[in-house]
């Protein structure tokens, strides 16, 4: 199914909050400009374009979501039964001027007649003269009437929306939500209205009532930063920054923080700013997995350095504009060297522009999100950090193992699997063998090569031969996992066997034999 959810502040000074509210277009889509008059071979030129651009491709129909201004346009309406009433229910409210063509008309319909006067009835047979300057036409009069009302239509390329036949439909009607200048519309390519209205009704209910007097404020925010910041991006951060504040307090700025925020932007003789970067954790697995902060930090990213282990769907929240730059390392195979991220980051962030670093897991927890910090710092910077959903919990909590269990485990470690501390071999003696005294759980982050060395040494210096272990490899993008279950006598030997896929956590001790969850 193929799902066009999007959002327009249909004042033109206010695209930065609709953008915010969700960064994706509406949905009404039609072949032609506004009022476009073609001669015959410029019909038969579109009916060829119309036939290969329109028509369904595979399951999925090729329409694109946009707004059009559609107030003052004539729409003739096919039919006068109860879904006739409801398409005109939503057109009236745009503007459009709206006749009703039907041998016989519900009271739905002569109630809206009687009280909108762009709406006007005539209780006869459609014919193919009321599609006579017309800009578009709504068909619900029944199979046979709106197959001959789309044929017409088509020959003169006017655009129709034919119910319940998706396959004749020039555009598709959405579910809408409207509050003031903010129209919301969801639609499902016509395969489940039912889903489209929930989805609608859902985002309804989390819509604030003060989003009208919201927008009305930014636009006077938007002429305000015209006025008094003449550099372009500082111009942009500050209205974005004004929008986030208003959105996130549902309310407006007093004048106080108003001035505070104009201050911020103001040339100051540096001739440049710097907005800061974000180390954001994208937890592990499905994009679902990340925080709310999480996601706003995306949203309101001018350049993401992005890693590996993340699910790419997180990428479709940034903005149009954002710098999508890939530094993804897995072993043996590295886009960049770390010192090579680290410079990344400085260079765009002393570009003036806002950095959100996106690391699967947590950033802290063998991210190397602490050395990328260090680095912004040195260079004045401003830093900060979103946690994120380490693996070592949430693959352990996915594959229904707890970490801690009441009975099984008081505690839990979670230790790199590399070896390259390189340190003494006394020390590294002393490291284990408390690991082997230890009656608690121990994840073991990128070991799946050095499982053999894990296994061995925590058996070498008092573990148990049949300690339970178990390995799992969590996927990035649908939230699914694979788990090995064994010992440390042998699951070095099974990881070996079906060849484990990478990267993986190990985890050892007496929780690795639970499955908790389904």
């Amino acid at each position: 199914m193929r799902l066009f959810i999007g959002i327009m502040a249909t004042s033109k000074e206010n695209q930065v909050v609709s953008s915010n509210i969700l960064r994706q277009s509406w949905y009404v889509s039609w072949q032609q400009a506004k009022k476009i008059r073609l001669k015959q071979t410029e019909i038969n030129s579109f009916k060829v374009y119309h036939d290969n651009k329109y028509k369904k491709k595979g399951n999925r129909m090729s329409y694109f979501p946009f707004f059009r201004e559609i107030e003052g346009e004539k729409c003739l309406v096919i039919g006068g039964g109860k879904v006739a009433a409801r398409k005109i229910s939503r057109l009236k409210e745009f503007g459009v001027k709206i006749k009703v063509a039907a041998p016989s008309i519900v009271s739905d319909i002569e109630a809206m007649a009687q009280s909108c006067d762009n709406i006007s009835i005539e209780r006869r047979t459609f014919t193919q003269e009321d599609i006579e300057n017309v800009d578009f036409v709504i068909a619900a009069a029944g199979e046979e009437v709106d197959k001959e009302a789309a044929r017409l239509c088509k020959e003169k390329a006017i655009p129709v929306n034919v119910v319940d036949n998706q396959e004749l439909c020039d555009f598709i009607f959405p579910s809408i939500v409207q509050k003031g200048d903010m129209v919301a519309g969801f639609v499902t390519g016509g395969k489940s209205p039912h889903v489209a209205a929930k989805l609608r009704r859902d985002f309804e209910a989390n819509v604030s009532d003060n989003i009208e007097s919201i927008l009305d404020y930014l636009s006077e925010v938007r002429t305000l930063a015209k006025e008094k910041i003449d550099d372009d991006r500082k111009r942009a951060a500050f209205i974005r920054e004004v929008s986030e504040f208003c959105m996130k307090a549902d309310r407006v700025c007093s004048s106080k923080e108003e001035n505070a925020f104009l201050q911020k932007y103001l040339d100051n003789g540096s001739g440049k700013i710097l907005p800061g970067a974000a180390l954001v954790g994208a937890g592990c697995g499905s994009y679902e997995l990340i925080t709310l902060k999480g996601l706003s930090e995306i949203r309101r990213a001018e350049v993401i350095v992005y890693d590996d282990l993340i699910d790419e769907h997180l990428l479709e929240f940034a903005q149009e504009s954002c710098e999508l730059i890939y530094a993804g390392k897995r072993s043996g195979r590295h886009s960049k060297a770390q010192e090579e991220i680290n410079e990344l980051l400085v260079a765009k962030a002393l570009e003036g522009k806002y950095i959100v670093r996106l690391k699967g897991g947590d950033p802290y927890v063998f991210g190397r999100g602490g050395e990328e910090a260090i680095a912004l710092k040195a260079h004045g910077i401003p830093v900060h950090e979103v946690p994120g959903v380490t693996s070592s919990i949430g693959l352990c909590g996915m594959a229904g193992i707890p970490v801690t269990h009441r009975g099984a485990s008081r505690g839990f470690h979670v230790i790199t699997g590399h070896t390259a501390d390189n340190l003494p071999p006394e020390i590294e003696e002393i490291r284990w063998k408390s690991y082997a005294k230890l009656d608690e759980t121990f994840v073991f982050l990128m070991g799946l090569k050095s499982i053999d060395m894990i296994t061995e040494k925590l058996m070498r210096y008092g573990k148990l031969s049949d300690t339970p272990v178990a390995v799992i490899h969590g996927e990035n993008t649908d939230g699914t996992y694979v788990k090995l279950v064994g010992t440390l006598s042998d699951i070095a030997a099974k990881v070996k066997e079906v060849d484990f896929p990478s990267p993986a956590i190990i985890v050892v001790g007496e929780v690795a034999s639970l499955e908790l969850t389904d």
